[in-house]
């Protein structure tokens, strides 16, 4: 798709540094960063999101997951978050499925300030 920004880095008419590229992923630093470690990682292919995946996209949805624990991996992260905004609503801003990979907290007023399972309840 011509006018999605995140198929123009995919298809590399944007320079971006990729820290990590297979034949059908790329992972970069976001522009935007909400954690001290945040990248994306993106499928080459377009699809708009989570709710637009359908049972052809069986590897794609896993190849973007193996790869953000292989990043996080890479970039010796202890913890992370993955994290898939879906839609307007779900605080999604480019119509291109990508994967938050967030991490790097290190101080414990930041990890504290955290959401926690128990504290949800």
């Amino acid at each position: 798709m011509d006018s999605c920004v995140f198929c123009q880095i995919a298809n590399k008419k944007i320079p971006t540094h990729f820290v990590f590229e297979t034949a059908g992923i790329v992972a970069f630093k976001d522009i935007k960063p909400s954690a001290p470690v945040h990248y994306l990682i993106i499928p080459k292919e377009h699809v708009k999101s989570v709710a637009h995946l359908n049972e052809t996209h069986d590897a794609i949805a896993a190849e973007l997951i193996f790869a953000a624990r292989d990043l996080a991996d890479k970039l010796g992260l202890k913890g992370y978050k993955l994290v898939f905004n879906v839609g307007s609503e779900g605080g999604q801003v480019i119509d291109h499925l990508h994967l938050h990979l967030l991490g790097g907290w290190n101080n414990k007023t930041d990890i504290d300030a955290m959401p926690h399972p128990r504290l949800d309840k």
